[in-house]
């Protein structure tokens, strides 16, 4: 996969939520499949590529416009009916390979971290009520539906919001690297004047990739000494 070496030094992160840390696009994916089943219609990834990483009216606008069910399903209908759904799968949600790893690699250093996520606060608990340990070690947490994050990915809100609330922010967006799976977020990150490092999924478009600094087929193949942040621990074998 595409690969570039970091820019740094880097002093602080901000991590995206759903796909990277946690596997739950496939859980947006079942659903949206089934639904779309009704119509006769795909889901397909160039759809998800488009709805990823959005707040979820944004992305519901997007669902029945691009498969042109607008007229019998509106947005605010899909996602009523999404959402009985999705809260029966979330509690389950897994967490992503080299998540755990990472983020109590910085943690242990004394690097600032901290959740950045389009998922709104009912969403966020149901998600993690299985990982609250881990999630207990970011300095704070930002949601979709906090006041100051106006519009969702790709607008750079959510980062901004994020930077301003570490301990003596708001720190210099050139010292912040956000980690994201999806286009519209790792484009708010540039937007946001941040570095941006890419974990995709691997049936997203190669094309998607071009806006991010680095792209990583996995969590575990980060290198922090790219961005200038303490190395992992080499233990004997």
């Amino acid at each position: 996969m595409a690969n570039s070496s970091g820019k740094g030094p880097i002093t602080h992160v901000i991590f995206d939520m759903d796909g990277l840390l946690l596997d739950t696009e496939k859980y947006y994916t079942e659903v949206q499949e089934i639904i779309l089943a009704r119509y006769n219609k795909p889901f397909d990834w160039s759809l998800k590529a488009k709805m990823m990483g959005k707040k979820a009216i944004e992305a519901a606008r997007v669902f029945v416009e691009e498969t042109g069910i607008s007229n019998t399903l509106t947005a605010e209908d899909f996602l009523v009916e999404r959402e009985a759904m999705l809260q029966k799968l979330f509690p389950d949600s897994e967490l992503m390979p080299g998540a755990s790893r990472l983020i109590g690699h910085l943690h242990a250093k004394g690097i600032p971290i901290c959740l950045a996520t389009g998922s709104h606060r009912r969403h966020f608990e149901l998600k993690t009520q299985r990982h609250g340990e881990l999630f207990s070690l970011m300095h704070h947490v930002v949601l979709g539906d906090d006041p100051e994050v106006k519009q969702g990915k790709p607008s750079p809100d959510i980062f901004l919001a994020a930077a301003k609330r570490f301990e003596g922010g708001p720190v210099d967006p050139r010292k912040i690297l956000v980690f994201e799976d999806a286009p519209s977020g790792v484009q708010a990150a540039k937007n946001a004047g941040m570095s941006a490092v890419m974990v995709p999924d691997s049936r997203l478009d190669s094309s998607y990739h071009d806006a991010a600094d680095q792209v990583l087929s996995s969590l575990l193949d980060f290198n922090p000494s790219d961005w200038g942040l303490p190395p992992f621990e080499v233990t004997a074998s």
